[in-house]
């Protein structure tokens, strides 16, 4: 008897390599899509399109089972150049998939085909290619647009490659895996006047440097020291390099905040708020203030959790790790975990190559992780609708 998935192994390196070579942005995977919809309806695989624009779901439903999962695989590219000479390199300047998604794509489309084939399992399954991952919103968008009245699910599973781990190695860990992604902005407007008459201004540069300065107290004087977070400043924009003795009127600052639970993530709101509007007070000055709470953390639910061990532990056997530390990255995948039990799992990538992690110009899935995330997500879909719903590792 062959294997089906052994079988399908040269075809989807040669799809994985056609992908990366072929990068589209959020929301503009017009060919990846094509690809992913053509490919699930020659499975025999129903398909639905347009969710999120470019959004693809397969349905397939064996048998009489009532239990129904989804499984996410991201689609999208980054606007980056890739800078590492290989035969499928980018062939579009300025876009690279340096994050795996092609590979993500890939593993999904080969369990679907795999199990389109196999059929053992009872019960529906449905495969979602969402846009859009790398901060434009496409898992919001698609929830949105009525994902889960169209598909409901009683649990929901996401995959992300990992450098460092090798590629017949997973991390299927409860809890946190990601944290909140969100994004703040301050202004200071003062009077702008001559540098070297600075006390016939409101100087917000001065303003500026004493809430950057004061920002890291946050971390370390207001937000429990056992819960991990993130507050960093990452855009400065102020006057004008060719005029040096001006003291500009405005200074605009943003930057990215990151937490793993709801209650520190309100209190970096409320506290680079406060930090703003104490140095523009101090400075006599004023401040506006915005929040932008872009992507919730992924924390990965016990039960599902369990049940996505159980299927690690039948494929990858000793090499599952049940203990891995959470990353500060964000993943929208997030907003699927809000509307069904989720679970997120990372699933080894090699070394990292010359230093090529994630969004690194020389970044690349490795083809050896295919089969077994193949086998992962097959195997997964044939436990948890096997009619044993109970059973968990």
């Amino acid at each position: 008897m062959t294997d089906p998935i052994l079988d399908d192994i040269a075809f989807l390196t040669e799809l994985r390599r056609d992908l990366h070579a072929h990068p589209e942005l959020g929301f503009e995977e017009e060919r990846t899509s094509d690809i992913v919809a053509k490919l699930l309806e020659e499975a025999g695989i129903t398909i639905h399109r347009g969710l999120g624009g470019t959004g693809v779901v397969g349905t397939l439903q064996i048998g009489n089972g009532t239990r129904t999962i989804g499984l996410r695989a991201d689609m999208d590219a980054l606007a980056m150049p890739e800078m590492a000479d290989r035969p499928y390199k980018s062939k579009f300047a300025g876009k690279m998939h340096a994050c795996g998604h092609d590979g993500h794509t890939t593993l999904l489309l080969g369990a679907a085909r795999a199990l389109a084939k196999s059929r053992n399992f009872s019960g529906t399954v449905h495969f979602i290619f969402q846009p859009a991952e790398e901060g434009r919103g496409g898992a919001k968008r698609m929830v949105e647009e009525g994902l889960f009245n169209l598909f409901p699910c009683d649990a929901v599973y996401g995959l992300h490659n990992m450098p460092g781990l090798d590629p017949d190695e997973i991390a299927v860990v409860e809890g946190p895996q990601l944290a909140s992604s969100d994004s703040w902005r301050v202004t200071f407007r003062g009077t702008g006047t001559h540098g070297a008459k600075p006390h016939l201004g409101k100087d917000p540069v001065t303003a500026a440097a004493t809430f950057i300065a004061s920002l890291q107290t946050i971390i370390g004087r207001v937000v429990d020291p056992l819960q991990p977070a993130v507050v960093s400043a990452c855009s400065l924009q102020a006057g004008d390099p060719k005029a040096l003795n001006v003291i500009p009127d405005i200074v605009e600052i943003g930057g990215t905040a990151r937490a793993y639970t709801p209650h520190v993530r309100d209190q970096l709101e409320q506290e680079i708020g406060r930090l703003a509007q104490g140095a523009a007070m101090m400075y006599g000055i004023a401040a506006e203030y915005d929040f932008i709470r872009r992507i919730p953390p992924v924390v990965n639910n016990a039960d599902a959790t369990a049940r996505a061990l159980r299927a690690a532990q039948d494929v990858f056997g000793s090499k599952v790790r049940t203990s891995f530390p959470p990353s500060t990255a964000g993943d929208d995948f997030a907003f699927f975990a809000g509307e069904a039990p989720g679970c997120y799992v990372w699933l080894g990538n090699g070394p990292a190559v010359d230093g090529a992690l994630h969004h690194n110009t020389a970044y690349d899935f490795n083809d050896d992780a295919i089969e077994h995330g193949v086998r992962f997500w097959t195997r997964l879909v044939e436990q948890e609708l096997s009619g044993d719903h109970d059973a968990t590792a």
